[in-house]
């Protein structure tokens, strides 16, 4: 067993340059799977690997609507909240609070599910986080 993390290690050396810079850390040989590898304009190569188990929340906000305490405290089973959004009005998909996509409301499996009908631009989304 330390024999092999020993090998990996001197391969893993091998694979270091004459600068220090690893040559291939975290590449499969294969574009697409895990440890896929992207160039960034400075010529470095970051993994995917890093950020690929990262949890996070997806939330499909089918609508909204603003109450006053008094009428929340006076629901009870069988009340209905009437909600600002439309029927036919393409649902919010939303990534740790922040718009991604917006959707329609699919049944799969006898399960609820949402077709994804208009992908927020990569632009709009980094503009979104700050």
């Amino acid at each position: 067993m330390e024999d092999e993390s020993a090998k990996e290690d001197l391969e893993a050396l091998e694979d270091v340059d004459e600068k220090g810079e690893a040559d291939n850390v975290g590449d499969t040989g294969e574009a697409g799977e895990e440890g896929e590898e992207t160039d960034t304009p400075t010529g470095e190569k970051k993994s995917l690997d890093l950020i690929l188990d990262i949890p996070l929340t997806v939330t499909v906000e089918l609508g909204r609507n603003k109450m006053l305490i008094n009428d929340l405290l006076q629901l009870g089973q069988g009340s209905v909240i009437e909600l600002k959004k439309l029927v036919g009005e393409p649902l919010e998909v939303l990534v740790n609070q922040k718009l991604v996509a917006r959707g329609e409301t699919v049944v799969v499996n006898e399960k609820f599910g949402v077709r994804l009908t208009d992908i927020v631009s990569p632009m709009e989304r980094v503009k979104s986080l700050t």
